[in-house]
């Protein structure tokens, strides 16, 4: 067995809880004679405990078994495992129940009865249509039209007219879900290669991409899952291209349509997930606080909907983006110190890797974890989570967040007294931006200006800020160039510097200053 294989194996052993561990065993010793022969149950009950895989210790800890017979004892447990999970997940997920009646039917349909494979077909496809995953549907329709159309079954007049049309219609719908679900993967693929937009000429291109691949299908004529990847398509055009009011109207229509249909969510919890977090985010970028702390109560009750406990993927996602908004909740708040409580529970959930979060999902967390550390005036802690960015090997997604990262990195030297370092990393700094294609406007101003920092002097450096500030306030105005503020608040920090308090203190006051006039 490969080494890819190995580590799969033991991947797969250690995500068990306890109640998979027991059914396994249970599983097994139901399905063999002698527990002495059960070499594979052997196997499993090692690695379980040992967490790893030590060939030498293996093959002296199992009796009788050869080096050459443990990589088809790997492949063993393997598969033995997915089919005891498969068993024990039957009645939590309907895909998993639905496949396993295809299952059933085509059993019943080999031994030749026929007429009782109909029944169970008919009785899947029902509720396939009735929960809109018409791919399962379509597949047992197409069944039923393999039995009619060979055998003398219970057919009917207009039986195979009747058929057809099912096929044609779940063909249609499937067809035009695809449509918007793969227009809506690649807008997001772009959105992590290059972030949003921070030019016209980025904007038309994007309208452009998405116009072209637009499917010529009407909202009202597709199914529930059809428009939830019609509303993602449109919230990622609109989040690109900056129109975060046009971003509010889809996000907002996505998750009103499963909480109009809450069965949906059982359904689908993670696309559900996905909607709450789009529409928090957009909210965040607008800065609509109240709206997004009603929509962060949502996300928060989520488990009182979805039970976590026996399903890992939801789980992570729902962590995440618990994580994720209680972080922008601290930022529109102004309490970064407060919000540095997250840090060690963020960092503990990556660290051990529970839920498989990717390095993306990593990147981001770093440079939030930064901010904080940066708001709360704890610069040397924040370098540290932004090198752990800047250090990466040539990552080939979000050159937004790589610039953010340098930028934030030299300013946190800069507040920390160390000139020298900030004029030797500007060097490096600069290489990397000149690689990033269409620097925007705020990025440049920024480091223009910390270029020259080293030259100015400190008596001049009070107003050498407000020019900054200035400039800044103007290029603010221009169109897409807002977004970089999100990220990285430097008209806030330049205020801290011109008034000589920290950056939590002014962003706290405009906060309570925004809330006095709502």
């Amino acid at each position: 067995m490969p080494k890819q294989k190995t580590d799969d194996l033991l991947k797969l052993v250690a995500s068990l809880n306890r109640a998979e561990k027991r059914h396994f065993r249970l599983f097994v010793k139901r399905n063999q004679q002698a527990d002495a022969d059960i070499l594979f149950l052997q196997l499993f009950d090692i690695l379980e405990r040992t967490g790893t895989y030590d060939e030498g210790y293996l093959l002296k800890r199992i009796e009788g078994i050869k080096k050459s017979q443990l990589s088809n004892l790997k492949a063993h447990l393997y598969k033995q495992l997915l089919t005891s999970l498969r068993l024990l997940n039957r009645n939590k997920d309907e895909e998993i129940t639905l496949r396993e009646q295809l299952d059933y039917a085509r059993i019943l349909y080999n031994k030749g009865l026929y007429r009782q494979s109909l029944d169970i077909l008919d009785k899947a496809k029902k509720r396939a249509v009735e929960i809109e995953s018409h791919t399962i549907a379509l597949e047992t329709a197409q069944f039923e039209k393999l039995i009619e159309g060979q055998y003398i079954t219970r057919s009917i007049e207009g039986r195979a007219e009747e058929l057809s049309q099912e096929c044609e219609l779940l063909t249609s719908k499937i067809s035009d879900t695809n449509g918007f679900s793969n227009l809506s993967l690649r807008l997001y693929g772009h959105y992590l290669t290059n972030g949003l937009v921070g030019s016209t000429e980025e904007a038309e291109e994007v309208r452009t991409f998405f116009d072209d691949r637009l499917p010529s299908v009407r909202y009202e004529e597709l199914d529930f899952w059809g428009k939830i990847y019609y509303c993602q398509s449109y919230t990622w055009l609109h989040l690109l291209r900056q129109e975060f009011a046009l971003c509010f109207r889809y996000t907002q229509r996505w998750v009103d349509l499963f909480r109009e249909q809450p069965k949906m969510i059982e359904v689908n919890a993670p696309l559900y997930l996905k909607g709450m977090h789009n529409h928090l985010a957009n909210l965040f970028n607008m800065w609509q606080y109240d709206k997004f702390i009603a929509e962060l109560q949502h996300l928060e009750l989520f488990p009182h909907q979805f039970d976590l406990t026996n399903n890992v993927n939801v789980a992570g996602l729902y962590h995440l983006y618990q994580f994720d908004h209680q972080i922008r909740r601290h930022y529109m708040e102004g309490t970064f110190t407060e919000g540095l409580g997250l840090a060690p529970q963020l960092m503990e959930v990556m660290e051990d890797n529970r839920y498989n979060w990717d390095d993306h999902r990593h990147m981001v967390f770093y440079y939030r974890i930064a901010c904080l550390y940066f708001g709360s005036g704890d610069n040397d802690t924040a370098i540290d989570y932004l090198n752990l960015i800047i250090n990466q090997r040539s990552p080939n997604y979000r050159s937004d967040i790589q610039a953010y990262a340098r930028i934030l990195s030299l300013i946190c030297h800069f507040e920390m007294g160390n000139v020298q370092l900030v004029e030797y990393q500007v060097k490096s700094v600069y290489r990397f931006l000149a690689k990033v294609e269409h620097l925007q406007e705020t990025q440049q101003v920024i480091f223009r200006f910390l270029r020259r920092i080293p030259r100015i002097r400190e008596a001049d450096l009070r107003d050498e800020f407000i020019k900054l500030k200035e400039t800044l306030d103007e290029v603010a105005k221009l169109p897409y160039e807002s977004r970089p503020f999100t990220y990285l608040d430097i008209p806030s920090w330049l205020e801290s510097k011109i008034e000589g308090i920290s950056v939590q203190e002014v962003i706290r006051r405009q906060f309570e200053e925004n809330r006095e006039l709502v």
